[in-house]
């Protein structure tokens, strides 16, 4: 199966338009691995990208947070790279490379300068055919995780907003988004060294990957060294998809949280929303803008600039591949009560709701959306993990190009119907965040 894409979308802006060019061609290997190339002659660099459709959506009950350990512990090693060699091998040569974990995928990339290409897909040919899941890796990269956890999760003021800790049990009931990426240190401890060797085996196979090659390349021989180094990975078992439905939120769900690391309370709204495959999950994109893209937003002007009630508004909207979560919320100024705050929230809700956006605001929001395009592919790098994402999660890398057309084709009509659709009172968690209350 082979298939090559060329397409095209303008930019238009107030100063200028431009079209920019993303081209790309897509294949598959016998043993199941998708690759993408993508060549772009213009900077003698690249990016390797290898994107595995495995999250913490996909582990099993009592063992959370897997996926995000592999993140790490992928690094420590292969039958050919010595145990903490992998970043100063990169290093040694010029390049850079990371990893991430969602709920639905994990995705490690190295970028090189590009005499160097062969060099990174032998390292991740390495990371899918030969890597060392020893006793001694998993105590490493435990306490890794334990001190990250810790670091980014546990002190991190409002870190039970940012990370969901706080959020996504009150909602799901059933759905494994319940729990966080990062899991539970309870379920890593508890982990025998055979478990973590039997997810390895179901989930980083070829056929669960997808291969990325963006940059200086030459194709033919790009394809000669992917086909030497990946071609004989065998194949692993099917992976079956998560296939969990979520009762709809029919009630107002109230709750509290508390915050050893904060001073300031907030009051919160989430709200549950569609896949991100939906074209309604586009149209919330544009209704988070709206209401708290930056300090020309709704509710920034109002709460903050105008009525002086909050000191912050923040909002996370997270499109996931099952279900997605849009959280909005805001920081309360000296002593505004939060019950203020949320009746202000909702007022600006309910002004969504009721009447459509001007002309001006829509425009306004349209040129950032381009804009926001645009920069998500300035870079092989961006390009590289825009056509793994659109690859795996979404079932079409047109979108690296046709992406654009979905929030054109927006109306103002559209972002009323959505916002009554989603943002209504008795199909969200209404949660006060506070400060722990000192022990008496």
């Amino acid at each position: 199966m082979r298939r090559i894409s060329l397409a095209a979308f303008t930019l238009i802006s107030a100063f200028a338009g431009f079209a920019q060019q993303v081209e790309f061609e897509e294949y598959k290997l016998d043993n199941g691995l998708d690759v993408i190339l993508h060549q772009d002659n213009s900077a003698p660099v690249v990016t390797v990208g290898v994107m595995y459709h495995v999250g913490a959506k996909d582990e099993e009950e009592g063992r959370t947070g897997f996926a995000h350990f592999f993140e790490h512990l992928l690094f420590e090693g292969t039958e050919n790279i010595d145990r903490g060699e992998w970043f100063n091998i990169v290093a040694a040569n010029g390049g850079s490379n990371n990893a991430n974990t969602t709920q639905d995928r994990t995705y490690y990339y190295e970028t090189f300068p590009s005499n160097n290409l062969k060099l990174g897909l032998w390292m991740e040919s390495e990371r899918m055919l030969h890597p060392v899941i020893n006793q001694i890796g998993v105590d490493t990269q435990n306490e890794v995780v334990k001190e990250e956890k810790r670091t980014r999760v546990d002190n991190a003021p409002y870190g039970k907003i940012i990370y969901g800790t706080g959020i996504n049990h009150y909602m799901f009931d059933k759905h494994p988004y319940k729990n966080t990426t990062i899991g539970t240190m309870e379920d890593l401890d508890a982990a025998k060294l055979e478990e973590f060797k039997a997810f390895f085996d179901k989930y980083y196979g070829p056929n669960n990957a997808t291969l990325v090659v963006a940059g200086d390349i030459d194709k033919k021989q790009t394809k000669e060294w992917i086909n030497d180094y990946f071609a004989s990975i065998p194949k692993g078992p099917k992976v079956e998809r998560v296939d969990i439905q979520e009762e709809p939120i029919k009630e107002t769900i109230v709750a509290k949280e508390f915050d050893d690391n904060i001073q300031i309370p907030a009051k919160i709204f989430v709200y549950r929303t569609p896949p991100m495959t939906s074209r309604d999950a586009y149209v919330l994109d544009m209704i988070s803008s709206i209401l708290t893209g930056g300090k020309s937003s709704r509710m920034y002007k109002k709460m903050v600039d105008e009525n002086k009630e909050a000191l912050q508004v923040l909002a996370f909207p997270r499109s996931q591949e099952d279900y997605g979560m849009y959280t909005i919320g805001a920081l309360a100024m000296g002593d505004t009560p939060l019950e203020q705050l949320g009746e202000s929230m909702d007022e600006e809700i309910q002004k969504l709701k009721t009447e459509l956006i001007s002309e001006k605001e829509y425009q306004k929001l349209q040129n950032e959306f381009e804009n926001n395009f645009v920069n998500a592919n300035s870079s092989v790098q961006g390009i590289a993990a825009s056509l793994a994402t659109y690859h795996t999660l979404y079932g079409d890398t047109d979108l690296i190009n046709e992406e654009i057309e979905i929030y054109r084709d927006i109306t103002r009509e559209d972002i009323k119907e959505v916002a009554n659709k989603y943002l209504n009172k008795n199909q969200r968690l209404d949660l006060d965040y506070l400060p722990t209350p000192e022990a008496e």
